[in-house]
């Protein structure tokens, strides 16, 4: 199931990381061992493929996924956030941002 094969390290914390696609065809990485609160469901598809996706209540952890964490939420040196542009203020609301 798990295999050391397609591991990776991260570039800020320089832990050991996985990488995998997600349902909409993005790049996610993701802890490399199993987390019991982790809410990303891994699999590999029958072409050998890492995928990912969410876990949720209508979709739950299915018999041949491994419940993971997303290596964001864990990383010990995080992207800074975005900053708005000068001139500009973040958008909390759309209907704050719209004209009237």
């Amino acid at each position: 199931m798990l295999s050391s094969d397609n591991l990776a390290t991260c570039d800020r914390c320089h832990q050991p990381i996985r990488w995998t696609i997600t349902a909409h065809g993005n790049r996610q990485a993701v802890d490399p061992a199993p987390h019991a609160e982790g809410n990303t469901a891994v699999y590999t598809d029958g072409a050998g493929t890492t995928k990912s996706r969410r876990i949720t209540d209508e979709y739950p952890l299915l018999a041949y996924e491994w419940r993971a964490m997303p290596h964001a939420a864990t990383c010990a040196a995080p992207r800074p956030r975005r900053r708005t542009r000068p001139g500009r203020r973040a958008v909390v609301r759309y209907q704050d941002w719209r004209r009237p």
